[in-house]
């Protein structure tokens, strides 16, 4: 049965993934964009706005009417025009009071919308004020409980609309963390009776841990469904799937929408392709130039790229724009970390979580911080917040590991680090943590499959055979550890990196020695004067040089019994002749 369908047409008639009547769509989308503002969801209102801005205007014939008033509303009417205007002056406990003994939905959902906001706040001010440990319980919203029971009381007669029915949910999610099954189903409950409802959809992401939850959802048919596909799959890593549903409804019609550009661009950046993100976050500033959502995560590309001067410009004109927005603020304090001034930045990071206490970047980035600034305490408790906020958070998990790694507490760290690999599996950063945490409890053979599987997936860094050849070289694994460093060479050669990696000298060295040994001396000679190109290894590449001429001198060949399958690539070989290509090694098949 549906409950408490609301009146006006609003339950998205339109099938799962059928955007053939966008006409249709827009009225839809006008029609909950007012119903939402109505009930002071300004967020779910704004989201359906844009994408109806993102469509072609409607006729004036065509456009939808608003809501029928009941009998009810008629008699709240004057109490729920006096409290919207104090609840939009966020003067919540004054709207709540004007409120009372209201029947109509729209007014009793203001009534207890406004009583749950007003706890909000309360706790929001008191968690501020310290910035300290979070304990469970330690800060609470003394309204919930109230709100709970009343609105069960409710849900129980039917007499819930899906704007009350997540309103209920909030209740039971923000209270005690252990209801999100109940949150779930109910959550699941308001999608179907208002499908159109953002606000609903967003919660139901912040909700699901993984793929497999997600298919167990009788979620409703309608092309909504789409568009939290497309979110929830950017939000559980799921990028090429999430990619695909957004260049669908592209296709679809809603080219223009600046909300799926800005989702592509995250997208982007979640799997590190800075350059694609970088170009779409530009242009979206042009079609948007006095956007502030997701400039935060345009400031972070522009953080890892040392890009200077477009971060300062950026962090420059969203202080003009709103110096107060938590974003700008997360803006500002990347650009003084860029600056090495850790404390500045910690300091507006601080200021960002003054302005929303639940802003998970502006945690970890703090964590980060102080991570900089050698304050290992105060990165944890930075990073467990932002994890109470997000679990889904690979940077915080990522993080702490990171903290443990420094105070030498290696079996902490691996815990936080498989959480991060759990999250990002293919993720090379983190899979080179695991093996270097595995290194250090002397689990060699999980540490050379944390390594190798690093290499596969996509080397971020070009460290993870380095760090599999040091480790073949410490087990005297020598043909193996050669391998490794001459796959680690070509792979430094064809992207042209050489400078910027300090290992190279250290592989051409191994490489040398390790020919030598074999007394293949053309290889050895081309190997050692490659390490007369380094500093570090200079000397030495000099010495072999000579004793290599020495040898030849005193009419000493190239070994012919001993096989040495592993030969440099044609390009840096002496004679820069052709040779072998290297097999790989026999790791590929096994997974940490």
């Amino acid at each position: 049965a549906v409950i408490g369908r609301p009146a006006g047409g609003m339950a998205a008639g339109l099938g799962c993934g059928d955007f053939s009547d966008l006409r249709e769509i827009k009225k839809q989308l006008l029609s909950v964009a007012e119903r939402s503002r109505e009930r002071g969801l300004q967020h779910s209102g704004k989201w359906a706005s844009e994408l109806a801005f993102a469509l072609d205007p409607l006729p004036l014939s065509e456009l939808p009417p608003p809501p029928p008033l009941t009998e009810e509303d008629a008699r709240d009417l004057d109490a729920y025009t006096l409290a919207k205007s104090y609840f939009d002056l966020k003067e919540y406990d004054r709207a709540a009071y004007f409120l009372r003994g209201c029947k109509s939905q729209k007014a009793y959902f203001l009534y207890m919308y406004s009583r749950y906001l007003s706890g909000e706040k309360k706790k929001d001010d008191e968690t501020v004020d310290s910035l300290g440990p979070l304990e469970k319980g330690q800060v609470k919203n003394e309204a919930l409980r109230e709100l709970r029971v009343e609105l069960s009381k409710k849900h129980k007669a039917r007499e819930l609309d899906g704007f009350g029915l997540y309103l209920q949910v909030y209740g039971v999610v923000l209270r005690k963390l252990d209801l999100v099954k109940e949150a779930i189903d109910v959550f699941v409950e308001a999608a179907h009776v208002l499908p159109l409802h953002w606000g609903a959809w967003l919660e139901l992401c912040n909700l699901i841990t993984d793929k497999e939850m997600l298919k167990f959802l009788s979620l409703p048919d309608t092309w909504m469904k789409e568009f939290f596909l497309a979110h929830i799959y950017t939000e559980l890593q799921l990028i090429e799937e999430a990619l695909q549903k957004y260049q669908s409804l592209i296709d679809a019609g809603f080219s223009k929408s600046t909300y799926i550009i800005s989702q592509i661009a995250v997208a982007y950046h979640n799997i590190r392709d800075i350059d694609k993100a970088l170009s779409i976050f530009n242009e979206l500033r042009k079609q948007d130039p006095y956007r502030i959502e997701n400039m935060d995560t345009f400031s972070n590309l522009l953080y890892v790229r040392s890009m200077k001067p477009e971060l300062s410009y950026l962090a420059h004109n969203l202080c003009e724009i709103d110096k107060y927005r938590v974003e700008t603020c997360c803006v500002i304090g990347n650009y003084y970390s860029l600056r090495s001034q850790h404390e500045k930045a910690a300091l507006y990071f601080q200021r960002a979580l003054k302005l929303n206490p639940r802003y998970l970047g502006a945690w970890t980035l703090m964590g980060h911080e102080y991570m900089e600034m050698k304050n290992t305490s105060a990165a944890i408790q930075a990073y467990r917040h932002a994890i109470e906020v997000n679990k889904r958070d690979y940077r915080a998990w990522y993080g702490l590991g990171q903290t443990y790694e420094i105070l030498k507490m290696p079996f902490y760290c691996l815990y936080y680090y498989r959480r991060a690999h759990q999250l990002r599996p293919n993720d090379s950063r983190m899979l080179v943590a695991l093996g270097e945490c595995y290194e250090k409890l002397n689990q060699l053979v999980e540490a050379k499959k944390c390594y190798w599987r690093a290499y596969a997936v996509g080397d971020v860094e070009k460290m993870a055979l380095v760090k599999l050849a040091k480790l073949h070289e410490q087990l005297n694994e020598s043909e193996q550890a050669a391998q490794c460093y001459i796959k680690y060479v070509q792979d430094i050669y064809s992207c042209g990196e050489i400078v910027e990696h300090l290992e190279v000298s250290t592989a051409f060295r191994y490489l040398a020695q390790y020919y030598f040994k074999c007394k293949l001396w053309d290889e050895a000679s081309a190997c050692a004067q490659k390490c007369c190109a380094f500093n570090d290894t200079r000397e030495e590449g000099k010495a072999l040089l000579r004793q290599i001429l020495q040898l030849r001198n005193q009419g000493e060949t190239s070994s012919t019994e001993i096989a040495a399958p592993f030969f440099l690539p044609a390009s840096l070989s002496a004679n820069n002749t052709p040779t072998r290509r290297v097999s790989p090694l026999n790791l590929s098949s096994v997974t940490p």
